[in-house]
């Protein structure tokens, strides 16, 4: 500790003799770490909410195939109770058809009347029964279409099901990748933590979040020495770990480029910025650059909305974003 705190006073004496004084700015560090995660927060709580609503609409889709089949069940059984009774009509009418026709042959040799009569009723007997006969097949038909779309609608619920299952331990896997990967570059970058820099875990990504101090000098895109270290103890990190994608986003603050220099404006300075962070990521690494994307926010998403000093000095920071390959995820989604 005691040791600690010697090298600590020596650093600021340093920066003392370099600058002159101690900029204002420096002393709202740990101000500027706490909004910094908490944008860090708010965008990552955006992107869960795509999550949780494709979720949501397969929960839907689940108690709508799940209302399906009780109704169908139930249409089912109706039905079996109809053709239930059908076949018991038939029966009854299939016995009154015999007893005609055995009345018929014993009568056959009385009076016409007679005979008439009872051939009309036989006819009125077997119309009857041929109705009942296409009732029955038509109520069989209905019921094997039915019992059909039962069991598609079962399979289909029991495939949803299936992949809900499937995506919560998808999702489950690569969060625990995410915590994996967070301690790795936790236990990698001890000593620069409290030096500007940040690691954090939010809805399976990985932030890293670096201060403009432990990187860049005002209005450069020359990385200095204790950055390109941290960036190459991360860049070991992250060529162990090949099935992770890494965005580079630059920021500035809301203070336009001074005129007459190389940059065209903000955009340009944090894109050169994020640009830079990359070479040095791929500077004898063997990080593959397909896994790469620099992109320069300038200005325009700033941790703290105020034109401050201090606010000013949380906006100047760089992000890396860590995310694991998603694909089988969106793929299971769609």
């Amino acid at each position: 500790m005691k040791t600690t705190l010697i090298k600590f006073t020596i650093v600021i004496l340093y920066i003392i003799l370099l600058s002159g004084c101690v900029p204002p700015q420096y002393v709202s560090e740990i101000e500027s770490e706490r909004d910094n995660c908490k944008t860090i927060r708010e965008e990552l709580w955006i992107e869960n909410e795509k999550l949780t609503v494709q979720n949501t609409e397969l929960q839907a889709d689940l108690e709508f195939a799940k209302t399906a089949k009780a109704r169908m069940e139930e249409m089912g059984l109706k039905n079996a109770e109809e053709l239930k009774n059908l076949k018991a009509r038939h029966s009854q009418l299939s016995k009154r058809y015999n007893e005609l026709e055995d009345a018929h042959k014993t009568l056959i040799n009385g009076s016409d009347a007679e005979t008439r009569q009872l051939l009309g009723r036989l006819e009125n007997t077997q119309k009857d029964l041929y109705q009942h006969e296409d009732q029955l097949n038509q109520a069989k038909i209905q019921l094997d279409k039915e019992r059909d779309e039962l069991n598609a609608l079962k399979n289909e619920l029991q495939k949803q099901n299936a992949q809900l299952l499937e995506l919560e331990d998808m999702l489950t896997e690569k969060d625990k990748e995410a915590e994996a990967l967070k301690q790795k570059l936790s236990a990698a970058l001890t000593g620069f933590e409290n030096q500007g820099l940040t690691i954090t875990k939010k809805n399976g990504k990985v932030y890293v979040s670096l201060e403009e101090k432990l990187l860049f000098g005002s209005g450069s895109t020359q990385v200095d020495a204790k950055g390109i270290e941290a960036l190459n103890k991360l860049a070991r990190v992250l060529e162990q770990n090949q099935d992770i994608f890494i965005m580079i986003e630059g920021h500035t603050d809301d203070v336009p480029v001074i005129s007459g220099s190389k940059f065209e404006d903000n955009w340009d300075l944090s894109v050169q910025r994020a640009t830079a962070i990359i070479r040095i990521l791929l500077d004898g690494s063997s990080i593959d650059p397909k896994r790469l994307t620099a992109a320069g926010r300038g200005e325009f998403m700033p941790v703290d909305p105020r034109t401050t000093a201090e606010a000013r000095q949380k906006n100047r920071r760089t992000e890396i974003i860590l995310t694991p390959n998603l694909d089988e995820v969106f793929e299971l989604l769609e």
